[in-house]
């Protein structure tokens, strides 16, 4: 599936304070071309540009929860859609308090929009299915955190079946989609080859998991379990763990501690405390526990790897 894109982007990696060059936390997810925004601190839609992302061709738009710097940016982003001049729909999803602040600010400004604003409710059950189409299937996560907090799980829509390149001569142009399909190619001669001479399986649908605010939750491993990357916060590191507690957010090592449970293939760390300068100290930390640990940098693409290649 080489040729299919699946990455992230983290346009944003900073806590509650933007700080020491990163922004608040928002993610970019392109899956073969559609683009899905995670999370919209303010700043967002410059972080979209600088990143040479045409942020018209987003489709949906999904919170984790109602804390600013998780989604003071949105409005903004409204704005700047319908002032670009958007006809399509964009879905936003999110915690049911969200839409009255954005109908309010709307009807503040006695702005109205030139394309349809659908709102999706989010409620934080984990396992729960909060949209698919024909590239992914998204869904929820039940974070710990002070507020309702959702986090997200995109699943790749599984491809069709794969020709076997050394028997294209036996499939006639017009039959090959058929083939793919699953069916067994049937000839005017009567002569019938089954599909599995023809083919082979597509490979594994691949996984990314969103962990944004959250403490310590190990109740997450079944939902995440094998997921091929997983971003997670580390606001804190383990000497600050008291105040991680008190915050409800996780250390770099307990992220770690999670993506080892769970056997995910990639660890993508992100959402620091504006405390360091820089991240070494949460890498070396979660690193010790988990070794296929990163750190994420904001406008940095970050592909979605398939674990059985790694």
């Amino acid at each position: 599936m080489g040729h299919r894109r699946f990455e992230v982007t983290t346009l944003g990696t900073g806590a509650a304070l933007p700080a020491r060059g990163r922004y608040p936390t928002s993610q970019l997810v392109n899956v073969n071309g559609s683009l899905y925004l995670i999370d919209c601190g303010e700043g967002t839609q410059q972080r979209l540009r600088s990143v040479g992302a045409n942020f018209m061709r987003i489709g949906h738009v999904f919170i984790s929860h109602l804390h600013g710097d998780h989604y003071l940016g949105l409005m903004g982003l409204i704005s700047s859609m319908h002032l670009m001049g958007r006809t399509i729909e964009l879905h936003v999803h999110g915690p049911a308090d969200l839409k009255p602040i954005i109908d309010l600010q709307l009807r503040s400004s006695q702005t109205y929009l030139r394309y349809p604003l659908e709102f999706h409710a989010l409620e934080p059950v984990s396992g729960r299915s909060a949209w698919t189409d024909d590239r992914v299937e998204v869904s929820l996560l039940a974070l710990r955190h002070r507020l309702p907090c959702t986090g997200f799980v995109f699943t790749e829509k599984r491809t069709q079946r794969l020709l076997r390149k050394e028997k294209l001569y036996l499939i006639p142009q017009f039959m090959r989609d058929r083939v793919k399909h699953g069916e067994d190619l049937e000839l005017p001669d009567g002569t019938v080859h089954p599909n599995r001479d023809l083919t082979t399986d597509p490979p594994e649908p691949r996984r990314y998991a969103y962990c944004s605010d959250t403490a310590y939750a190990p109740e997450l491993i079944d939902h995440i379990r094998g997921v091929d990357l997983l971003y997670h916060e580390a606001t804190f590191t383990e000497r600050l763990a008291r105040r991680a507690k008190e915050t409800m957010h996780s250390t770099a090592s307990q992220a770690a501690m999670l993506a080892h449970d769970a056997d995910v293939g990639q660890l993508l760390l992100g959402h620091f405390s504006s405390r360091y300068k820089n991240t070494d100290e949460l890498l070396a930390e979660a690193s010790a526990i988990f070794s296929r640990t990163s750190v994420s940098e904001d406008g940095h693409t970050y592909p979605v790897i398939a674990r059985s290649i790694l």
